[in-house]
């Protein structure tokens, strides 16, 4: 009976442990999300879009999916950075949460906000090289090192990589099409230069995994091959959406209007 009693015990212990305390975090933001925008839709409040609160709250519910994916093998692993690193922060920015804080902010703390970003270090942190940098640098240094090795024997190192994906993904995307207020971004043409160059980045440290030359991942070919697989593709399809969601607020500078029969004036 002891022995029964000891397994039913290691049994329950292992469920809670399956489930990570942070695929609550997630949850936590889209309610506080949702209470700022239930809080602007009160009568004579101004208002706020379904489609952002929609938007945010599928980044949520990505989050939450990599999170309680289980990383097994090198394909779960990939299957968690794409759904955090890539596929969720596009739609977290396009919820325009940074706009939703200062809607509801007062007076006083919307300034400081504003003050902050505007701040010249918020200028570097937002602009598109630098979230560049952060993920696929990133992505460079966690297969092309030992740090993903580390990650399997040390949970805490495994939570804090995803975190920086989650975080340095929501910069990127945010640089390159983010519908909040920042820092002045380059031109849209710019933009779009640096997001080539970091689809480049992703298909080739892709087929490095792919071909299994120069990374350091304790994964047998087959798995390999599926996860590279797997960034390729999915990997693309999460940087066209970017591509597109930033065409979308392209609006070309038009040429100044010049009254008909007027000549310009030589130098």
């Amino acid at each position: 009976m002891r022995a029964g009693a000891t397994v039913i015990l290691a049994h329950a212990g292992h469920a809670a442990g399956g489930f990570p305390a942070t695929a609550l975090v997630p949850v936590a933001a889209f309610w506080a999300y949702l209470a700022a925008a239930l809080r602007l839709r009160d009568p004579g409040g101004p208002g706020w879009a379904h489609g952002r609160t929609a938007s945010f709250g599928l980044g949520t519910l990505l989050v939450t999916a990599g999170l309680l994916r289980p990383a097994d093998d090198f394909v779960g692993h990939m299957w968690q950075h794409l759904l955090i690193g890539m596929l969720a922060p596009l739609a977290l920015i396009l919820g325009a949460p940074v706009t939703l804080l200062l809607r509801t902010l007062d007076r006083r703390a919307g300034r400081r906000l504003v003050h902050l970003l505007r701040h010249p270090v918020a200028r570097v942190l937002g602009h598109p090289v630098t979230g560049l940098l952060l993920t696929a640098g990133g992505l460079w240094l966690l297969y092309l090192t030992p740090l993903y090795r580390a990650t399997l024997d040390r949970p805490v190192l495994h939570t804090l990589v995803q975190a920086h994906f989650l975080l340095s993904g929501c910069l990127f995307a945010w640089s390159i099409a983010g519908p909040d207020p920042g820092p002045h971004r380059p031109r849209v043409p710019v933009r779009l230069v640096v997001l080539g160059v970091g689809v480049a980045a992703h298909a080739t440290i892709a087929q490095l995994l792919y071909a299994g030359v120069l990374v350091d991942v304790p994964a047998t070919g087959a798995e390999l091959r599926a996860g590279a697989t797997l960034m390729y593709y999915l990997g693309d399809l999460a940087e066209i959406a970017l591509a597109l969601a930033l065409l979308a607020t392209w609006r070309p500078k038009r040429p100044a209007h010049r009254p008909a029969g007027s000549t310009p004036v030589s130098a």
